[in-house]
């Protein structure tokens, strides 16, 4: 596809029925050229006739991070989708076991889908190099009869966090294998953020423990995506030093990005949806014979856009009706393994998906690919994007926006976008829940010792005290032992931070587990659950059995629980002035859930009263107060004042996602005229999770550059009193009400000011 084939397709598109100027901004991505680089010495014979037979020369970073790794360094591949990066670990895992017939290596995959896709390369490797490695995906699936001989004979193992923390209590069962385990390799390692990858983070530190026990020092390789902090984040989730390539050395096409923003309808407060521009857009784009990749939110939305697409195409294009589908999880392996090969092999024309194909499995190179509603961070963004356009192949790329603010916010400034670093991928290992219960599990693998100190974080003598004061540990000759009833392991989920934890039942089924927190936001009575993206309404929420249980739904509304917050604060860690009092700090919050909403299809609301226990929790909130002098000029000139604070809370923490890679649900806020803890009109952005996942400090660090963004948002919207794209939160327990966009204007501006 050339430059001029891509102009005359955007000149197409504006021509059809339907188009009122959706298209804000296109941003014309240059082809980039190879640059190749230089191993330190030649690779055997075997690997390099593997490359040969493939025509493939090796990139700079590719070279770059083969070579640390033959040095002995950990290094963290963080560079684009498609740059090669698996080839940037395989080559130096298997030239090791050439070299060493014991060496092990143990690669850990986010999802199942990777693993097969990994495994497959493996084999090919293997098949072709003649290096005998033996690789075998060892997880919930693998037969039980298959598991020893897989641990004994393989040399590379795949698996996977959720795996791997139930095996570690079995760790004898795998002493040949963690004595010989020379390489660790971590994929997609970005995706291990916030609760999940604080869990994991403490997870590896009981591997290195369990391996320092068999007396080897494994060497980690992870593969990220583009990140605004690899180094840290690498070192946060292992616990090791780590060499950094991030200079991509890869070629790529010309790629033109287009922003494209749903018209409003009659009321001009409401957009289109952008599931509906979704749908006409991947149907021009199939006619016109561009292979293209729908990114949808949700599997019931790849399904349903799938299946618009099919019944658009009937009238007048029914030979291409069959080659559009949708993929998702929750097919089965064939029927995921087969559309991807027929994405590879360009035998079909469109597919529409959840975020199940924006990491990296192998599916050729695409024209176009479109995504329903900006993925959340700049980083998935320019995974998915990726997609299109694999090496020298010219593409297009389609952002639709949903009506929030982050995506208006982007429509508003396209600039703002594609200068913006990534996010940072935010770890935090001193939650004393998260540490506690991963002491606990490594207790009952190996009796704790005073040199276990290195392998945790500062939070290790802390919940000694508590493990022992709650009779969970005893201390003996050779060390701390485990002594409670239940295994550790089925305790700690490494999704969620509090052992007391909410089952939701299907039937007799168990759909998944969450904490009380998500549980009250999600599965309250009446609430409507999207497992999987398929919709459940939730009948009931016993607290006494820690059980919901739920229905099948309908999908045609949705739910929002409304609350209250009152916050406290319990301990300041900074408090500073900088024209304003800002601090950061332990903070106290108790959450009042009143009541929900369910929003209709058509954007009908009807709104219900909810009744549970307030929910009380310790976390790590940040602030800032509003000076007198500023509410006095938003007085003076007629305005609301708390309207103001409110409507600037409510879009500081739409726009918190900007900079730390998180939603916004993560993170909890309250706005009031006095707080008895600041002697003042203040402002409180909180994690949402007992202990804090380290979010607010992140965003502490940040504040100026929070407010500025946050004055951008609300000041470029095209309302004139706030609008859900601006200042309206969705969540609000005061049913958005006092808002004042342009007392919050002038806040902000003021607060700009002296600063």
């Amino acid at each position: 596809m050339d430059g001029n084939k891509l102009d005359y397709f955007i000149q197409g598109l504006k021509k059809e029925e339907g188009y009122k100027d959706q298209i804000v901004h296109i941003e014309y991505l240059p082809a980039k050229q190879a640059e190749l680089g230089q191993l330190d010495y030649s690779l055997p014979r075997e690997l390099q006739r593997y490359l040969d037979n493939r025509q493939i020369k090796l990139y700079k970073h590719q070279t770059e991070a083969v070579n640390y790794v033959r040095d002995g360094k950990n290094v963290v591949i963080a560079t684009p989708t498609a740059s090669g990066k698996t080839l940037s670990f395989n080559l130096p895992v298997l030239e090791a076991m050439m070299k060493d017939p014991e060496a092990r290596a143990l690669y850990i995959y986010p999802m199942k889908a990777l693993e097969n896709d990994q495994l497959n390369t493996l084999k090919i490797m293997e098949q072709e190099t003649g290096i005998k490695i033996n690789p075998k995906i060892y997880d919930g699936d693998t037969p039980s009869d298959e598991k020893r001989i897989i641990r004994d004979q393989s040399r590379i193992i795949l698996s996977n966090p959720y795996g791997l923390h139930h095996y570690l209590p079995w760790h004898h069962l795998w002493k040949k294998f963690f004595t010989n385990l020379k390489y660790i390799i971590i994929d997609e390692s970005h995706t291990y953020r916030g609760v999940y990858g604080s869990n994991v983070a403490l997870l590896f530190r009981r591997i290195n423990r369990i391996c320092n026990y068999y007396g080897s020092k494994p060497q980690y390789i992870l593969s990220s995506a583009t990140i605004a902090n690899p180094e840290e984040h690498s070192r946060k989730l292992t616990g090791q030093e780590f060499k950094v390539v991030s200079e991509d050395g890869s070629e790529s096409g010309t790629k033109q990005f287009v922003f494209w923003n749903p018209p409003f309808l009659d009321d001009d407060l409401t957009r289109r949806a952008a599931h509906h521009e979704a749908r006409k857009l991947m149907g021009y784009c199939v006619i016109q014979e561009y292979q293209t990749l729908c990114f949808t939110k949700s599997r019931k939305m790849a399904e349903l856009i799938g299946m618009w697409v099919k019944r658009d195409l009937e009238s007048n294009h029914a030979d291409l009706v069959d080659a559009v589908c949708s993929y998702r999880a929750g097919y089965l392996p064939e029927a995921r393994r087969e559309i991807e090969k027929k994405l590879k092999r360009r035998q079909i024309s469109g597919v529409v998906t959840t975020n199940a194909l924006e990491l990296g499995i192998d599916i050729g190179s695409l024209d176009c690919v479109i995504m329903a509603g900006y993925p959340g961070t700049v980083i998935s963004t320019w995974q998915q994007a990726g997609r299109a356009g694999r090496l020298v192949d010219d593409s297009i790329v389609f952002l639709v926006a949903y009506q929030n603010p982050l995506d208006q916010y982007f429509m508003k400034h396209p600039r703002e976008f594609f200068t913006r670093e990534p996010e940072n991928a935010v770890i935090n290992l001193d939650n004393p829940y998260i540490t506690t219960g991963h002491i606990m599990c490594a207790s009952k693998e190996l009796f704790l010792t005073e040199g276990d100190r290195e392998f945790f974080t500062q939070g290790y003598d802390r919940a000694i005290r508590i493990l022992e004061d709650e009779n969970q540990i005893t201390q003996t000759k050779l060390g701390w032992e485990y002594v409670g009833q239940r295994n550790p392991v089925a305790r700690v989920k490494l999704n969620n931070i509090s052992d007391e934890n909410i089952a939701v039942m299907f039937g007799s089924k168990t759909l998944e587990t969450m904490d009380i927190n998500q549980a009250f936001r999600e599965a309250h009575e009446g609430a409507i659950l999207l497992h999987q993206g398929e919709p459940y309404l939730v009948t009931s929420l016993d607290l006494y059995s820690h059980k919901a249980y739920a229905e099948e739904a309908d999908g045609t509304y949705y739910t929002e629980a409304l609350k209250i917050i009152d916050i406290s604060i319990i301990e300041k860690h900074t408090e500073k002035d900088i024209g304003i009092t800002t601090g950061i700090g332990n903070v106290n919050v108790t959450e009042h859930y009143t009541e929900y909403r369910k929003i209709f299809n058509d954007n009908k609301r009807e709104r219900y009263s909810l009744i549970l226990p307030p929910l009380n929790f310790p976390t790590v909130g940040f602030w800032f107060t509003v000076p007198p002098t500023i509410a006095s000029k938003v007085n003076d000139a007629g305005l609301d004042f708390a309207g103001g604070i409110h409507a600037l809370e409510h879009a500081l923490i739409a726009i918190c996602p900007l900079y730390a890679m998180c939603d916004p649900q993560d993170l909890g806020g309250v706005s009031t005229l006095f707080h008895s803890d600041t002697k003042g009109s203040s402002i409180f952005v909180y994690d949402g999770y007992k202990g804090g996942i380290g979010l607010a400090e992140k965003l502490f660090t940040l504040l100026p550059e929070l407010l500025e963004t946050t004055l951008n948002l609300i000041r470029d919207c095209e309302c004139t009193t706030g609008c859900p794209s601006c200042i309206y939160s969705p969540k609000c327990g005061n049913n958005n009400d006092p808002l004042d966009k342009k007392a919050a204007i002038i806040i902000l501006e003021a607060i700009l000011n002296i600063i």
